[in-house]
């Protein structure tokens, strides 16, 4: 008797125990890029929406470019006042620069900060976005160093860093002068390789943690380019900016299963001091290349990701309006074909994106061309002016 009650003891003990190392191991932080040099009303819905699951906003703030110069990102500071989140400013240096002015960039960004906070907004930070090469990171080290003496000493520096520098013996000293580091795994290869490949992600997360001693995040794709080629055959890459180029245009989208399967894991069991995941970018309604919120917030969650394609139809007096529905959480393609069983049609006709074909009792609706239909969004296809349309014996054909 006295061993079944040292067991019962023993295992409550151990329950316990796994209780306690459960609720003290820290969760992963979720946080968002706002990416948009021009804010727009848009930005209010996505905030407010984005809310819940993200927990910091890293704000692009200040650009530099070869050529154009300095530009700064219009913000709405009501917004993000209201928002009430912590507010990260990025400065992005563009590594095409051929060298820093030390002096101008950091009047440049006090000058932000003094022009954030004279609107109200309180800054948990600054990040420097510079994809320096290996050979100019002393260089980097020593802006960075002096930067962080201009800063107030209570305001935390990070950076955004290549995987590339993993192989630079200047890491370790580079990473001592910021207090943490944000790991860009997308769009760091070749873009003709695509733009993100988890395994590599893992593999280079992994190794870094075994480079720094102190915080740093990962800096996640939840959106897509296309892929164009110049007259030498070299690619172009274009985002949510329209090119001025003719030409086949390859589009690559970041597969929210994949990132999915990678968050989870990354949850279940991250490198040392991988404190959080970083989204790239806090998606607006218009947006051409960038993953739904409602398909980019199921991730960060890791809930099951699924498209749910249905038809949709509109009547007036014998006029169908026709449309695809997506009430799953995953943004879906179009689908490559829709039928419809009908009665007395005296016209119709497809949409841009599709053509139709016509019998007596069936409307064939096949696809030109590629697209998304976002999570809980709907794409309208064609019309019809019909006696009667059967949307039971509808077929979408993915």
């Amino acid at each position: 008797m006295f061993s079944f009650y040292r067991s019962v003891v023993l295992l409550v003990a151990l329950v316990l125990l796994t209780g306690c190392e459960r609720q003290d191991a820290p969760a992963l932080d979720q946080q968002l890029y706002v990416w948009q040099r021009q804010w727009t009303p848009a930005h209010d819905a996505a905030l407010r929406d984005s809310h819940a699951d993200f927990s910091t906003l890293r704000v692009l703030a200040l650009q530099a470019f070869p050529q154009a110069g300095w530009s700064k990102a219009r913000i709405d500071a009501d917004l993000l006042k209201r928002d009430g989140r912590p507010l990260i400013a990025v400065i992005r240096l563009d590594g095409q620069l051929q060298s820093l002015d030390q002096d101008e960039v950091r009047g440049q960004i006090q000058q932000v900060i003094s022009d954030w906070q004279s609107q109200g907004l309180t800054l948990a930070g600054v990040e420097i976005d510079h994809d320096a090469g290996n050979a100019r990171l002393p260089a980097y080290r020593q802006f960075l160093t002096k930067l962080r003496g201009t800063l107030p000493a209570a305001m935390p520096l990070s950076i955004t860093a290549l995987p590339a520098w993993l192989d630079s013996p200047e890491l370790p000293a580079l990473l001592s002068t910021v207090d943490s580091s944000v790991l860009q795994v997308h769009a760091v290869n070749d873009p003709r390789r695509g733009l993100f490949d988890a395994d590599q992600a893992r593999r280079w997360a992994k190794s870094w943690s075994h480079r720094t001693d102190k915080p740093f995040y990962l800096a996640l794709p939840a959106y897509g380019v296309a892929l164009l080629a110049d007259a030498q055959g070299a690619p172009v890459v274009e985002s949510e900016v329209p090119l001025e180029r003719d030409g086949e245009r390859r589009e690559l989208l970041a597969d929210p299963q994949q990132l999915r399967t990678l968050a989870v894991e990354l949850r279940a069991d991250p490198p040392q001091h991988l404190a959080g995941l970083i989204w790239f970018r806090l998606p607006l309604a218009n947006d051409r290349r960038a993953w739904s919120l409602t398909t980019l917030r199921a991730v960060a969650r890791g809930e099951v990701l699924q498209g749910e394609l249905s038809v949709k139809l509109s009547a007036d007096n014998g006029l169908y309006d026709i449309a695809i529905s997506n009430q799953g959480n995953l943004d879906n393609a179009w689908p490559e074909r829709l039928t419809l069983s009908v009665q007395g049609c005296e016209g119709a006709d497809a949409l841009a994106g599709y053509a139709l074909q016509q019998s007596a009792d069936l409307l064939t609706f096949s696809r030109l061309r590629e697209g998304r239909i976002a999570a809980g969004g709907q794409r309208a296809i064609g019309w019809a002016r019909c006696a009667h349309i059967d949307q039971g014996a509808s077929n979408v054909h993915p």
